[in-house]
């Protein structure tokens, strides 16, 4: 169910480059599912911002964050109040998480960041690391180390395409998207690349996301712009409840569009309805290409108290291995959904007053079966690839919308043959 590569069209944004490289991290015994041996795979992406960029960047609650997420975050914030701009690098790798590897974990990744700093001649401070893959194997830093002068040579302006591709773990396709908007007569560009199949429930931000635009944005607005985008989109997402010790979400502003946007601006709710709408394209992109997923479940719950309730429904019917298997199924075993929200843990539910709906198909109300019911019409939605769930509790006025995939034999397969 992965979406087309003949799909992924990046524009450029001024002011950023992406280069790509080969480490060998891929082929040292993890995700053969990924590797065509004839056809080394990159497994190294660097993306440099120039001078004077402003960035912003949420990263994994798991306590086990991984040594290039602690190292990031320590070095964000010295790079905010830098009082001498530098470019700032941003060095991905794919096929090891370097999580789980205690000290020399930590200075493998510093390693690697030092290496690339040599190369363009920064400080090391200005270089952020970010890994994706297998958890407790110590990454190879000198691999890195040592592909680094030909990754730095590769950096261009047109590298996205390749940089979504190297990034990739168990992802089938590459995934990345651009909009633009035109505000004071000038387009606006924003671009972003996401990577992520498995082990998501980002509760942050996702696997990895790299997003940038060319206007010129203040700190404090971005960040506040990276945290209403991140809330509708990758917030949103699970796959199978897992939340990785190595999600990252990195937003840019470089600024070179010299169309400076502030909440006071015109056109400030465009340009942010522009920015959330990349998002839910990146986010939704990678429910699309879960691991083994041949549907794409939308849950919407309305008539919540608050959010935190109606997120409690979702995510619980989300994360359901008897809802996702059904779906798998196609089979109209809606009672499973039915016992989902009653399990959510919802203070005095009303359960007469509960509404579920398969698509437009009303399935239950009342405590039961729906009077309209129809096995046949269930069972035609629930082959189709796109499904929708709504839940109507109907005790307040809060909605909200959760997506997520169905739990497959390919799912067993590929996380059971993770590292063999």
């Amino acid at each position: 169910m992965a979406i087309s590569t003949d799909e992924l069209s990046i524009l450029p944004v001024a002011g950023v480059q992406w280069g790509v490289g080969y480490a060998g991290i891929k082929t040292s015994g993890v995700m053969p599912q990924t590797i065509n041996t004839e056809t080394p795979k990159n497994d190294l992406a660097l993306m440099a911002l120039v001078s004077g960029t402003v960035l912003s960047g949420v990263f994994t609650r798991n306590a086990f964050s991984a040594a290039p997420v602690k190292i990031a975050q320590n070095r964000m914030q010295a790079i905010a109040q830098s009082s001498h701009q530098q470019p700032t690098y941003l060095l991905i790798n794919s096929g090891n998480a370097n999580a789980g590897t205690g000290a020399a974990g930590y200075a493998a990744a510093e390693q690697s960041c030092e290496s690339l700093a040599d190369v363009a001649a920064c400080e090391a401070s200005r270089v952020l690391p970010f890994s994706t893959g297998v958890i407790g194997q110590l990454l190879p830093a000198d691999c890195i180390s040592a592909a680094a002068p030909a990754l730095w040579q590769q950096l261009s302006a047109e590298g996205w395409s390749q940089a979504a591709s190297a990034i990739m773990t168990t992802d089938t396709v590459p995934k990345g998207f651009s909009r633009t908007v035109v505000v004071d007569g000038t387009t606006i560009t924003l671009s972003g690349i996401c990577k992520g199949a498995g082990m998501i429930r980002p509760d942050m931000a996702t696997m990895l996301a790299y997003v940038a635009t060319d206007a010129d944005i203040a700190q404090a607005d971005l960040d506040a712009l990276l945290q209403g985008a991140v809330q509708c989109s990758f917030n949103r997402i699970t796959v199978d409840g897992d939340t990785s010790t190595n999600d990252a979400c990195m937003l840019a502003a470089t600024g070179l569009s010299k169309i400076a946007l502030s909440p006071a601006h015109k056109d400030w709710a465009v340009f942010q309805a522009a920015l959330n709408d990349l998002f839910i394209s990146l986010s939704t992109a990678i429910i699309r290409d879960a691991e083994g997923a041949t549907k794409f479940i939308t849950i919407n719950v309305n008539g919540g108290l608050d959010d935190k309730e109606c997120l409690q429904v979702a995510y619980t019917v989300a994360e359901s291995p008897l809802v996702k298997t059904a779906f798998f199924a196609s089979d109209a075993n809606w009672g499973r959904i039915l016992a989902a929200v009653g399990r959510s843990g919802l203070n005095e539910l009303d359960v007469e007053r509960v509404e579920i709906f398969l698509d437009d198909h009303l399935i239950c109300e009342c405590g039961g079966t729906a009077k309209s019911y129809s096995e046949q019409t269930a069972m035609a939605i629930m082959s189709q690839r796109d499904i929708t769930i709504t839940i109507n509790l109907q005790r307040g006025e809060i909605n909200e919308r959760v997506w997520t995939s169905d739990l497959s034999l390919d799912y067993v397969h590929i996380n059971a043959d993770y590292r063999t």
